[in-house]
């Protein structure tokens, strides 16, 4: 059977932290000198175990009892099987067994369990993952899977010790949560000052599968990695052993300095296969410093439907190379609408800082303050302007379906009696009010079908021209072809918004 692979969120056991009296972790300057040999060839450090000493006491286990059950914590991959769900369900189950006698992970006297508390209904849950003190006075950095739902959890220290804490806030975009212990002078570590290199030493503490304090080593295998959990990925790989438990543990640099939080793997079984993911520290220092100074997160928003430029998208919109953010639809009401910013612009800088992609985009936009006026540099019909723009608070899901309006005689794109421009193997027909033309037919083995057009959908503009009728499109895709353009770009507004795609322009 092939097995695809999945991501999995980490949420289950900590590791715990010993101490009393407040213990900074201040990096050391040099705790491994890799030597070199004649040769020249580098050898690896001899332990790990100075700076495990340093910073374990810093590392808690978050536990919280919820009124129900959770599901288990894993998120599956577009095009996961029945069998492979299965096999991850044994496979908890059959670890699960070495765990079942112990109140802590559900046994008798453990929530949900004979002898244990139980919520209304007679069900309860617990969640369990690892944290780390941020500051001398108790807070804690975890994941919001962890504490999802909850107001308070217990905190145990390497000691046993457990104190009470209570939930500060949580920033489901970033998967992030802080917590704040009852007490002071906690032993705690820092962020790292610089992100790390790719190659560089990485050690991950946590508590996988409930096994007690583990403690894993590995390198950085890649940065800016986008796992399709949200907008704003931006996570770092790392092949140190991390599995369900590690979830909000810390991952250190060699000078015992957190370079992010482990958040989620790849796997195919549910166990380590080398490639786990923590949120990098720039990340969670801002989210954090959020949290703390409000409980929330506030981002700024633009209020703009972006996409990522393809190879065939950048020809049609003669730019140079594929990078920047196309911006498919503006939103009404927006900070946008009421700037310069119009559909088919490119967004290529921010406060001149370049702009790669759409997703760097939305991270660079996320983290300014709302009321904040950046400056956007973007390319229009080839050439480059920049304007003002003051960002406005990112609102919640807003429905921004539009149905299409009357109906009307339809025609196939393109007929015969046009035979300069491309059949694109769909049938379209006015949308009413100038709206544009509804797509009402699509052939599946046409070039309109290949590119994901679906019946439905509304074209808005061909090629910069809006359209309203067939001739419109017809003239459209024409003076497209007659330009030299070996593809056209087509605007549409769809259930999920508004997008461009290339559509070739050699005839069929």
């Amino acid at each position: 059977m092939t097995s695809r692979i999945r991501a999995a969120l980490l949420g289950t056991v900590a590791v715990a932290a010993v101490g009393a009296g407040v213990l900074a972790f201040e990096p050391a300057r040099a705790p491994f000198v890799a030597s070199a040999t004649a040769q020249g060839a580098i050898t690896a450090p001899n332990s790990f175990a100075d700076v495990v000493e340093r910073v374990k006491p810093a590392v808690v286990s978050v536990r919280v009892t919820q009124a129900a059950p959770q599901a288990m914590n894993y998120r599956e991959l577009p095009g996961m099987d029945e069998d492979e769900n299965g096999q991850m369900e044994r496979f908890m189950r059959r670890f699960g067994e070495q765990f079942r006698n112990d109140p802590r992970f559900g046994g008798p006297g453990g929530p949900g369990m004979p002898g244990g508390p139980r919520g209304p209904g007679g069900q309860r849950g617990m969640s369990q993952g690892s944290g780390f003190f941020n500051s001398a006075d108790g807070f804690i950095v975890t994941n919001n899977p962890v504490v999802r739902g909850a107001t308070e959890a217990d905190i145990v220290l390497d000691s046993g010790r457990t104190v009470k804490a209570k939930v500060v806030g949580t920033d489901p975009r970033t998967d992030l949560a802080l917590l704040k212990a009852e007490g002071t002078d906690f032993p705690f570590v820092r962020f790292a000052a610089s992100a790390p290199r790719i190659g560089d030493w990485v050690l991950a503490v946590g508590n996988p599968f409930g096994l007690g304090g583990t403690v894993t080593a590995g390198i950085v295998s890649a940065r800016g990695r986008d796992i399709g959990s949200g907008p704003y990925d931006d996570f770092i790989q790392i092949d140190a052993a991390v599995n369900r438990g590690n979830s909000g543990g810390p991952t250190f640099n060699a000078n015992g300095e957190v370079i992010g939080v482990n958040t989620a793997i790849f796997s195919p079984s549910g166990g380590n296969v080398g490639i786990a993911f923590a949120i990098p520290s720039e990340t969670t220092k801002t989210v954090i410093a959020a949290l703390r100074e409000g409980g929330t997160v506030e981002r700024g928003w633009i209020g703009v439907q972006i996409q990522a430029i393809t190879p065939e998208i950048a020809e049609g919109l003669k730019l140079p190379k594929p990078e920047g953010a196309l911006v498919a639809g503006v939103q009404a009401g927006s900070p946008a609408a009421s700037s310069e910013l119009k559909p088919s612009d490119v967004i290529v800088a921010v406060d001149g800082q370049p702009v790669k992609d759409a997703r760097e985009l939305s991270r660079r936009i996320a983290a300014v303050r709302p009321g904040t006026t950046v400056r956007l540099t973007v390319i229009r019909d080839g050439a480059e302007r920049a304007f003002p723009l003051t960002l406005g608070r990112l609102p919640g899901d807003q429905a921004s379906a539009q149905q299409p309006g009357r109906r009307a005689p339809r025609g196939e794109m393109a007929p015969e009696t046009a035979p300069a421009a491309p059949r694109l193997g769909m049938s379209v027909e006015p949308a009413g009010r100038g709206e544009g033309m509804v797509v009402t037919e699509v052939d599946p083995s046409g070039p309109a079908a290949q590119r994901g057009i679906r019946p439905g959908d509304v074209i808005l503009d061909v090629a910069g021209r809006s359209v309203s009728s067939l001739r419109d499109v017809r003239e459209a895709l024409t003076a497209a072809r007659a330009d030299g353009r070996r593809s056209a770009l087509i605007r549409l507004r769809s259930g999920e918004g508004q997008r461009f795609v290339a559509i070739p322009l050699n005839p069929s």
